[in-house]
C-alpha cells in the first residue's frame, strides 16, 4: 500500500502563504524520503525506487481556482497514476473551527464520492491539535524578552474551539487575543497597561505572514502611538521551519 499526502491550508489572495506552502511541502518530501526503508543508487547517486515515490501536494479551502474538493479529486489522480491507493489529507489550520470540523471533511466526502473506490481518502488531524505546537512557540517567544504576552490568534465561530489555543497561553503564562471574535487584541492590551505592564509582546498565532499578519502589525502602530509609554514588540508568525515539518509529519503517521 502506497499513499500520497495533500497539505491543505485556509487559502489567500496573498501569495505569500501559498509560497510558504510550496516550502513546507519540499521539507516533507525531504523528511519522508529519509524515512523510506529501501534506497536504490542510480547515476552515481541515491533515489527512491519507482514504487517509492513521494507523492506531496497542496490544496486551499478558499480563493483557490477550483474548490477544494476538485483540488483533491485532480491530486488524488496525480497519485493513482504514481501507484498509490490511498490519499492522507493533513490540514494546516490552528484551530478546530468550522473549517476544519465541517468544511474541510464535507470537501473530502465530495471527493471520494466522484472518485469511487480506486483510492481512499484519509483525513488525519489538524496541525493545531498536535501538542509540539507549545515548545514550538515557546522556541520562538524565547528569543523576545516582554513583561506581558499576548498570543493573538484568529478566532472561530465555533463554541469551544479556543479551549486548545487558551490552553497554550495559559501554559506559557501569556494571555489570549483574537482577530475575529472578542476579546480583541486592543481590549487585552488595554488590560495588560492598566495592570502596569510596559513591555508587551504579541505573538501571531498564524502560520504564515500574509494580509492578516500585515493588518497586526498595523494595528499595533496604533497601539504605539495611544500609549507610547509601553514598548510593544511583534513576533514573527510560526513560519515554514524543519520543526514544523516535524510535527507534519507526525500527524502523517497517526
Amino acid at each position: 500500500m502506497s499513499s500520497a499526502y495533500l497539505l491543505v491550508s485556509h487559502g489567500s489572495r496573498d501569495p505569500r502563504p501559498e509560497i510558504a506552502m510550496q516550502q513546507l511541502a519540499g521539507l516533507v518530501v525531504q523528511k519522508l524520503q529519509k524515512n523510506l526503508p529501501e534506497l536504490i543508487p542510480a547515476n552515481g547517486g541515491v533515489v527512491s525506487s519507482p514504487k517509492q515515490k513521494i507523492l506531496v501536494g497542496i490544496a486551499s479551502l478558499e480563493m483557490g481556482a477550483e474548490a477544494l474538493h476538485e483540488q483533491i479529486k485532480q491530486f488524488a489522480q496525480r497519485a493513482l497514476v504514481s501507484g498509490c491507493d490511498r490519499l492522507k489529507i493533513v490540514p494546516l489550520f490552528l484551530l478546530p473551527g468550522v473549517h476544519v470540523i465541517t468544511d474541510i471533511p464535507s470537501e473530502i466526502a465530495l471527493a471520494q464520492q466522484a472518485l469511487g473506490e480506486d483510492i481512499m481518502i484519509d483525513l488525519q488531524p489538524y496541525l493545531g491539535s498536535h501538542p509540539g505546537l507549545e515548545k514550538l512557540l515557546a522556541k520562538q517567544m524565547a528569543t523576545i524578552k516582554a513583561e506581558a504576552w499576548i498570543i493573538l490568534a484568529h478566532g472561530s465561530r465555533r463554541p469551544d474551539s479556543q479551549k486548545l489555543v487558551e490552553a497554550i497561553a495559559a501554559n506559557l503564562g501569556a494571555v489570549t487575543a483574537y482577530w475575529s471574535v472578542p476579546p480583541s487584541l486592543e481590549s487585552q492590551v488595554e488590560e495588560l497597561v492598566a495592570a502596569g505592564n510596559r513591555e508587551i509582546a504579541i505573538f501571531p498565532y498564524f502560520l504564515f505572514a500574509g494580509g492578516i499578519t500585515d493588518a497586526i502589525a498595523q494595528a499595533i502602530e496604533e497601539l504605539k502611538l495611544r500609549f507610547p509609554a509601553v514598548t510593544f514588540q511583534l513576533a514573527q508568525p510560526l513560519g515554514v521551519s524543519a520543526e514544523l515539518a516535524d510535527l507534519i509529519l507526525d500527524l502523517i503517521y497517526q
